[in-house]
C-alpha cells in the first residue's frame, strides 16, 4: 500500500468517476437517494445510542461486492467515532 496515495486528495476526475459508479449502482439496485438518506439517518440514530460519532464525516454508500454467484449489492458505511459511551 502506498501511504502517500492513501493520504492524498482525489482528483476531480476520480471523484466524478466514483460518483458516477454510485449512481449506476443505486439505479441497478433501485434505491433512491431519499431511501439511502433514510437508511443513513436510522443507522446514525441507533449507533448514536452507544457511540459518539462525527455526523458530518459519515459516508454511507451502495456498492457491489463479488460473491460466488457474481456481483451483489452492499451497503458500505464509514462512521468516524469520537468516543464510546459508557453505560
Amino acid at each position: 500500500m502506498d501511504l502517500f496515495k492513501f493520504f492524498s486528495k482525489q482528483s476531480s476526475k476520480d471523484v466524478a468517476k466514483e460518483r458516477l459508479k454510485l449512481i449506476l449502482i443505486q439505479d441497478r439496485n433501485s434505491i433512491s437517494p431519499e431511501v439511502l438518506e433514510s437508511i443513513r439517518e436510522d443507522m446514525l440514530k441507533v449507533i448514536s445510542k452507544y457511540i459518539e460519532i462525527d455526523d458530518e464525516d459519515v459516508d454511507i454508500k451502495m456498492s457491489s461486492v463479488e460473491e460466488i454467484e457474481g456481483m451483489s449489492p452492499a451497503l458500505i458505511a464509514s462512521i468516524p467515532i469520537k468516543r464510546i459511551k459508557k453505560k
